[in-house]
């Protein structure tokens, strides 16, 4: 705005070039090194795959944020590049398989599961621990434990705050578009979840950080105190953010999804050869995804109460592993048709009904559970940037590996052959919890990294540099 200076009235000269780019001081933000005092410009750009919205009296615009040089200071500006780089070998691969979709791009959709601990804020405020780690670090384990009584599939009680507190949470969000679209209790006693509906991969992240916010600043209205941090309490579940991963094309074709991919395709193998390619990114890859979720919080939380352990494998259920080891051993082409199975309880008021073919192993950190993966290892607080940053780089090299060895000639069933037989060690359906079954996998050279600091070492080795490169 401005003042006349005839009248002295105020005049408003908003523009849209304001809404378009922005420049502040880069080197006020951790930014690792690359913003000096002395060069310290940072620039803002808008990013038209997340939508603006207006929260009370401001404009909040989804921008990446770069240095001067053009160097990332954000999670963003990387996020796009693996988007840009997933959609570009994705159509290259699928035109190989029989699909050829234009100037239509490939996107990497996710639904994020938000978990959170509400606690009375006047006993929050004496516990010191709590506020200044996050986290309970003395005294004794609570009394109570995770008894049926009032978690989980109990409906949020009306006898105390915790429900008006969700329902002003989801109000909130929904005024700036963002719909949540569930709210339950979690195992935890006092632990609740919030998810969304799946999205756009930046839109998601990018509302996901607010619903964290509001997160806290509703509960405060309600005499709570929202934690967010991954293992407030010793001995009960923590809290994590399930990031439910997919492909798909713009206008709906989902690259996980069988019967969907197949067909549009008009090729029985184009799930399999699509999933050979996951399943080689993870084997290949494992410590950049165990580094995707390194922090403090979360190394207290994996390997128990619900959380996976810190060994990167994945779980495809009996059905899919029975299919893909026929694929791999050249028993047989056709397309993988997930099975039912009926369940009958023997009673005239509950009639029989159909479950799918793979179980829910929550044991597992990266299960596939029907057209998406869900890598629950994610920690509840985080930023998800690099988690999906990282699941789509590593995919895009495997999709752009296999696209330029069909263009040199070969055929792409044997190339999903071959990198099944030499990753099919990643794949495992079983108990991560028993220590016996860790030890097995971990001789099987299968990824596991216990330490949060030495896996986000991982980041500089040169195996995990040259995916980022290309």
């Amino acid at each position: 705005m401005k003042f006349n200076r005839s009248t002295n009235d105020v005049e408003f000269d908003f523009d849209g070039d304001m809404l378009i780019k922005g420049e502040t001081d880069g080197s006020s933000y951790p930014n690792g090194g690359l913003r000096a005092t002395h060069t310290a410009g940072g620039y803002l750009a808008l990013d038209t795959s997340s939508p603006i919205f207006l929260r009370g009296d401001t404009v909040f615009i989804p921008s990446a944020f770069v240095s001067y040089y053009g160097a990332a200071l954000d999670e963003k500006t990387p996020l796009l590049r693996s988007n840009a780089a997933v959609s570009k070998h994705g159509k290259r691969l699928m035109a190989h398989l029989g699909l050829d979709i234009g100037d239509r791009d490939v996107v990497s959709n996710i639904g994020l599961e938000q978990e959170f601990f509400l606690v009375p804020r006047d006993q929050y405020y004496r516990r010191p621990d709590l506020q200044m780690a996050g986290r309970t670090i003395i005294g004794k384990d609570a009394p109570r434990g995770q008894e049926m009584c009032d978690h989980y599939m109990a409906p949020p009680s009306l006898a105390n705050p915790a429900l008006a507190c969700m329902q002003e949470m989801q109000d909130e969000c929904w005024r700036i578009g963002i719909p949540l679209k569930t709210r339950h209790r979690e195992v935890a006693p006092n632990q609740y979840e919030f998810a969304p509906l799946y999205g756009y991969n930046t839109t998601q992240v990018d509302q996901n950080i607010m619903v964290m916010q509001i997160i806290e600043e509703v509960a405060a209205r309600h005499g709570l105190a929202a934690l967010l941090q991954e293992k407030p309490f010793n001995d009960v579940n923590g809290s994590g953010k399930h990031n439910n991963w997919s492909l798909a094309t713009e206008d709906g074709i989902m690259m996980l999804h069988p019967a969907k991919i197949n067909k549009a395709t008009g090729n029985p193998a184009a799930f399999a050869v699509i999933m050979s390619a996951i399943v080689a990114a993870v084997n290949e890859h494992g410590d950049l995804m165990r580094m995707s979720i390194a922090s403090p919080g979360n190394d207290f939380r994996l390997g128990a109460c619900e959380a996976p352990p810190a060994i990167v494998s994945t779980y495809l259920g009996d059905d899919m592993t029975f299919y893909l080891s026929h694929f791999k051993d050249g028993k047989g082409e056709g397309g993988y048709e997930p099975q039912t199975k009926t369940l009958d309880l023997g009673t005239h008021e509950v009639l029989p009904f159909d479950v799918p073919a793979e179980d829910r192993n929550r044991t597992s950190p990266f299960p596939y559970g029907g057209a998406r993966f869900e890598f629950r290892a994610v920690g509840s607080s985080q930023n998800v940037s690099m988690v999906n940053t990282v699941l789509n780089t590593i995919v895009a090299e495997k999709f752009a590996e296999y696209s330029d060895r069909i263009d040199a000639g070969e055929d792409p069933l044997d190339i999903a052959r071959q990198a099944l037989n030499e990753n099919w060690k990643v794949i495992f359906n079983g108990d991560n919890y028993d220590e016996a079954v860790q030890q097995e996998l971990t001789d099987r050279g299968i990824w596991r990294i216990d330490s949060g600091v030495e896996a986000i070492a991982t980041l500089t080795s040169q195996k995990n540099i040259d995916p980022f490169q290309k």
